[in-house]
């Protein structure tokens, strides 16, 4: 397999006053350099990162409509009046039904959750959904993780006299919904302090609310905070502020021994039995999860959150890890499939774009697709297939390339679109793809700067090997939870050679090698570089060459020790960052 060329480039250089600041006896100015980096200015701010506390936590009244929101549960549990609580079908809207709704049933029987088909209702608040909620009496609408712009069903909803209260991270259109109230620190009116909560993270503040209310100690609420680190991590969101503190002791809460059964039983079969980190509920748990609604229906996914005992748990996680086999085959056979397509169409093979579309291929992991055929195929990257009686798909950008403003911009071929500038869904009418292909090309053209079509990887810090001693190791270590914001940090060391480099993995996809700094005979590590088995040539050249690498631990047989995780591998020492003459000084990064 080919590994793509890649552009380097150096952070920009921090202010040293603030390095000087943060450096001490255990924080040299290598790790006074990651902090500053991270928007980290003082020793207390330092010490508040490194040491998040549920203090750190914002009062939740802080937040635009919160005092009406509790008022409306308030009311409602005293009138005995039937409740919803409304999610959508992925890991944050499906966590967040699971919390809000096991914190409520402790008060009220008269309680229901409801999750969208994805295929019969499609994203966000539907007419389904309220119609349901009108047969079983339902008078209040708590909705998760969407309904931020859904004006007319929370208006269709008040004609059947149901209220609405909204709990949404996303960003709100012009007009409000006319609900009870509208949490979301995205309103231009709303002061809440942190603005990138998840989902799941405004349901907690929803509880946190509730339960400062009713004089409810927080110890009970803590044991919820797994559900807020599963969405954080599975979202994307930033891992900085208040969502780092609530992932942090989130993953406390799922490192410890009372997991919850749905959750421990889907570990069971992953075969997981070692301390989880964010990378393992984005890889192992967040797929799982999806795999419900991509397949079957995300109601599973909230069974399965909400399972009381093992038994439960581990009925339903069958299900869900048989999901999930069902959707990596998918998702591996359609790759497959619209891989072929750039060998059979000439437009594909030199546009800016992607843009591929098969009727056939299931709608629920054309996401997954287009994620996919971004690392073969580096550009903003649509996959469409037909639904009922529409094309539907999902969209899927390089980095710094806003794609929904890219789909904003051929508007007048959809019927709807939204999203953010990473991940968009749209839809057509069959008869206007190729327009839309067309002009979708013609905005890509016209507004992707030709540097963005590389990918980058941004350096943190060049350093020597030598440089990686154990007190710098375990102060990297403690930077964890590593997210979008505070990504783990990447080293560029010049002038290495490696030792007895060979490919490793069925197909010599991998390369396995030691490396060593002919300057400091002494220092050598090991390395593991995935997917870049083409450059063992280079390797074997026994040329110095520049390495670009997070630290990592690597336990095996019950052993642990370092390892170089090899982002990428360039010949030569010279010119190998894209501006090269920003390094900064050996002195500041190699201690």
């Amino acid at each position: 397999m080919s590994a793509q060329t890649k552009r380097w480039r150096l952070k920009p250089p921090v202010d040293p006053a603030t390095v000087a600041a943060l450096t001490h006896d255990r924080c040299t100015p290598a790790l006074a350099t990651l902090l500053a980096q991270r928007a980290i200015r003082t020793p207390e701010e330092a010490r508040e990162f490194y040491r998040p506390a549920l203090s750190h936590l914002h009062d939740p009244f802080l937040m635009k409509d919160m005092d009406r929101a509790v008022e409306r549960i308030e009311q409602a549990l005293r009138e005995k009046e039937p409740i919803m609580v409304y999610g959508d079908y992925d890991v944050d809207g499906t966590t967040s039904v699971a919390l809000v709704y096991s914190v409520l049933s402790r008060f009220t029987g008269a309680i229901m959750h409801y999750v969208p088909d994805r295929y019969a209702e499609g994203y966000g608040v539907s007419t389904q959904g309220i119609d349901r909620a009108a047969e079983r009496g339902v008078k209040l609408i708590i909705a998760l993780d969407c309904g931020v712009k859904a004006v007319d069903k929370v208006a269709y909803a008040k004609e059947k006299g149901i209220d609405f209260i909204i709990c949404d991270h996303h960003l709100p259109g012009e007009e409000l919904p006319e609900a009870v109230a509208v949490l979301d620190p995205k309103r231009s009116d709303c002061p809440y302090p942190y603005k990138e909560l998840s989902g799941c993270g405004i349901g907690f503040k929803l509880v946190q609310a509730f339960a400062q209310h009713n004089d409810l100690p927080f110890s009970e609420l803590e044991a919820l905070l797994d559900l807020v680190a599963v969405s954080i991590a599975c979202d994307i969101v930033p891992l900085d502020g208040e969502n780092r503190t609530l992932a942090h002791f989130g993953l406390k809460q799922l490192n410890s021994g009372r997991k919850r059964p749905g959750i421990q039983a889907l570990l069971n079969l992953s075969n997981i039995n070692k301390a989880l980190s964010i990378m393992d509920l984005v890889f192992v748990l967040g797929p799982r999860i999806n795999a419900a609604g991509r397949i079957e229906h995300g109601q599973q996914a909230v069974e399965l959150l909400l399972a009381r005992n093992g038994n439960e748990a581990g009925n339903i996680a069958k299900r869900v890890d048989a999901n999930n086999a069902t959707r990596q085959g998918l998702d591996k056979a359609i790759t497959e499939q619209a891989l072929g397509l750039f060998d059979s169409d000439a437009f594909l093979r030199d546009a800016w774009s992607t843009v591929v579309f098969n009727k056939e291929w299931h709608k629920g992991v054309v996401g997954i697709v287009a994620s996919r055929l971004i690392e073969q195929h580096y550009r903003p990257t649509i996959v469409l297939t037909e639904s009922n009686g529409k094309v539907a798909g999902s969209a899927r950008s390089v980095k710094g390339f806003n794609v929904h403003d890219a789909i904003a911009a051929c508007s007048n071929l959809l019927e709807q679109y939204g999203g953010h500038m990473y991940a968009a869904g749209l839809t057509m009418k069959p008869d206007n793809v190729e327009a839309f292909r067309a002009r979708f090309e013609e905005v890509v053209r016209a507004t992707l700067p030709p540097a963005l079509r590389i990918p980058e990887e941004e350096v943190d810090l060049e350093i020597a090997l030598e440089a990686i001693q154990p007190p710098f190791v375990r102060g990297i270590g403690a930077m964890a939870p590593f997210g979008p914001a505070n990504m783990k940090p990447a080293f560029l060391t010049r002038g290495v050679v490696a030792r007895d480099p060979r490919t490793i993995g069925n197909s010599g996809d991998h390369l396995k090698f030691r490396v060593a700094d002919p300057r400091h005979p002494k220092v050598e590590l090991e390395a593991i570089a995935f997917r870049q088995g083409d450059k063992l040539g280079l390797l074997r050249t026994g040329e110095p060459f520049s390495l670009l690498y997070s630290i990592e631990e690597n336990h095996f047989n019950g052993q642990t020790t370092l390892q170089l995780n090899v982002k990428d591998i360039k010949a030569g020492v010279a010119n190998v960052l894209e501006k090269d003459a920003s390094a900064q000084p050996e002195t500041a990064t190699a201690q």
